[in-house]
């Protein structure tokens, strides 16, 4: 048998198709204004990777902000997901760190992916994907720069803003005042990671912990967050699909009978 899972973000698609074994397909492409017909193209796009069609999938679930578009069997919640997803790949999972374009979240999880407890930001650009492409637009740098001009830092700076727009102006000051800009690329994840931990509030941060969502492809942030913490973060083999990789997960629970 044969489940979709779609995850229709803010920033990217993603479709995944599963059987009761293994992963068949995955497409990942650009969100657009409308999240029905892309979530459509990017499911058909993935059982024809598959070489299926939309009469072989037993069980069909979205999720995303744009889940309610999706003419899916059910609609259920990131955070439910990305817990399935994750746990997927590695089942002893005990926390997630997920940081995508438009929001961040921690959740804490129990046996089998269960979701415990979690903390979400999607009213502030400070501590997502987004505040990081802003500042590469103030430092005139490519995203993937992070990774290298953060281990080429030898100054310590702080960014005093949390706030994205007071962040900019204050990156602005600094750049005029001639701070390198490798300090002030660390300085910015640094601020990114410090803003998600504190997003933590009273949750223990619990090993092992999965590090997923676009950012977690960004080298920067990886090494700050292990200065962080102390410890290495868990990163799946590709933290894009996990939300979209959970929701076909949860299809396949659904239709088949519990052992």
């Amino acid at each position: 048998m044969v489940f979709a899972g779609l995850d229709i973000g803010s920033q990217s698609t993603c479709a995944t198709i599963i059987n009761e074994k293994e992963i068949m397909a995955s497409v990942l492409m650009p969100s657009s204004v409308n999240p029905k017909k892309i979530g459509e193209e990017a499911l058909n796009l993935a059982l024809g990777k598959a070489n299926l069609s939309r009469s072989d999938v037993q069980y069909f679930i979205a999720t995303g902000y744009g889940r309610y578009q999706a003419e899916a069997n059910e609609k259920i919640s990131e955070i439910t997901c990305q817990a399935r997803g994750v746990q997927w790949f590695i089942p002893e999972a005990r926390m997630v760190l997920d940081i995508g374009g438009q929001d961040s979240k921690i959740i804490l999880l129990g046996k089998n992916g269960r979701v415990i407890d979690f903390m979400m930001n999607d009213k502030c650009a400070a501590g997502t994907g987004r505040f990081l492409e802003l500042m590469t637009q103030v430092l005139d740098i490519q995203i993937e720069d992070y990774g290298t001009l953060v281990n080429q830092s030898r100054e310590f700076i702080e960014l005093s803003n949390t706030c994205a727009i007071f962040a900019e102006s204050e990156l602005i000051s600094l750049i005029a005042q001639g701070k390198k800009k490798e300090d002030l690329a660390r300085a910015v994840c640094r601020s990114v990671v410090k803003r998600i931990l504190t997003l933590a509030g009273k949750m223990i941060i619990t090993r092992p912990l999965v590090f997923t969502g676009g950012v977690a492809k960004n080298q920067g942030i990886i090494t700050i967050l292990k200065e962080e913490l102390a410890f290495s973060p868990l990163i799946p083999p590709d933290p894009l699909i996990t939300a979209a990789l959970g929701a076909a997960y949860l299809a396949r629970e659904k239709s088949l009978p519990e052992p």
